[in-house]
């Protein structure tokens, strides 16, 4: 089965649940480098896709109700089994602060993550930190945990969906992660990217990946972001944004000005540390700046890195007073660097071109992305690569 018909099975898959009503099953017919825009230099993964990382799982519930509700959940898995009993080695990395990030100084703290990472929307947060509880308590081998460090994430997708409302609840973020799955990934307007405004066009949910050389380890960098921000898009380094006479300052007046977040997840087998993960997070906030951001007052712009390597897993309770492990030297990671910030770059590009206009409340829409008119610009500049 290829990549394409995955994604028919994926989205058909996801249309049976009685809470999702996703939108974009021909706009993943094809992506970014569909068109022949290749990002970078490292190869991509079989998925081009964070579950290109072994033993990642990703999982969407999408909310498209009436003509208000927009908005979803989307969970991210860093492993199969308990994780709470099976900690991973995270960093953070926050760019601008402007968010509300739960679960961060944990992380901080201790260097690990225990819990799936969860994306929302703003004033879901709280819902979804609750259920991430109520998942880790529940879990067989649980039974005497008191205290669960859930980190979950945000954008603010008010401009379309209700979000006063709070549509979102317990059972939507529990069926996200009950349904998380490797494979393809579902991108554009699902899960917790349903609501979110991308660079004045739609955005949403994307994701992509980047294999090192089996020289330098083979390891797999996979990322997927929830894109809801502004500034001047730029695609494989073309100001498509200004050739397409949308972006954020067009006039004196601010006519047009984005304001909103950026939340990355960054997923690696590399073998690193908290330390070597927070500075892999800063690499991918590279990525998202070559897109274009501008990284405003209003952005809350964050990067959760994790590692999945097996060896570097930490157990809730051991006979051992010590930690042992080998992880990879500070000279051997530029090339994982190099991963962090082409996949993000491309995954919030995918973004964009599989997002779809969207009738959003208040009779407002927002506009996808014209994508034969970005190609276009892509041409005239000579950074097309012609299928």
């Amino acid at each position: 089965m290829n990549y394409r018909q995955h994604i028919r099975a994926a989205a058909a898959a996801m249309l049976m649940l009685p809470v999702l009503n996703c939108q974009n099953t021909d706009a993943q017919m094809k992506r970014a480098r569909d068109y022949g825009i290749e990002i970078g230099m490292l190869r991509t993964g079989s998925y081009n896709a964070i579950t290109d990382v072994p033993g990642v799982k990703v999982g969407h519930v999408t909310l498209w109700e009436g003509d208000s509700v927009r908005t979803g959940v989307t969970a991210i898995l860093p492993h199969d089994g308990n994780i709470f009993q099976q900690k991973v080695p995270a960093g953070i990395f926050v760019a601008n602060g402007f968010g509300k990030l739960a679960g961060y100084t944990q992380v901080e703290e201790l260097g690990n993550l225990e819990t799936p990472v969860v994306l929302t929307n703003t004033l879901s947060v709280a819902t979804a930190v609750a259920a991430v509880i109520e998942h880790t308590l529940t879990q067989p081998g649980n039974e005497g945990v008191t205290s669960v460090n859930a980190v979950v994430g945000e954008t603010n997708d008010a401009r379309i969906n209700d979000i006063r409302g709070r549509h979102i609840t317990s059972q939507h973020v529990l069926e996200a992660i009950r349904n998380a799955a490797g494979g393809p990934v579902a991108e554009g307007n699902v899960g917790a990217g349903t609501g979110t405004v991308c660079f004045g066009f739609k955005g949403g949910i994307g994701t992509s990946s980047r294999v090192l050389p089996a020289t330098r380890g083979g390891y797999t960098v996979g990322v997927l972001v929830q894109t809801n921000y502004g500034g001047i898009l730029q695609v494989n380094g073309v100001p498509v944004g200004q050739e397409l006479g949308r972006y954020s300052f067009r006039t004196t007046l601010n006519e047009y000005k984005e304001d909103g977040s950026c939340m990355i997840v960054v997923m690696t087998n590399a073998p690193l540390t908290s330390r070597n993960l927070k500075r892999l997070g800063s690499r991918a906030f590279a990525g998202m700046m070559r897109t274009g951001a501008s990284g405003s007052n209003g952005s809350g712009d964050y990067v959760i890195a994790v590692s999945t390597a097996e060896e570097l897993r930490i157990p809730c309770s051991s006979d051992s007073i010590y930690e042992q492990w080998r992880e990879i030297r500070n000279d051997e990671m530029d090339l994982l660097f190099q991963a962090a910030a082409e996949a993000t770059e491309e995954a919030i590009i995918n973004s964009l071109f599989a997002a779809e206009t969207t009738k959003a409340r208040n009779g407002m829409t927002v506009e996808a992305l014209p994508v034969e008119k970005t190609l276009e610009v892509l041409r005239k500049y000579n950074r097309l690569k012609e299928k």
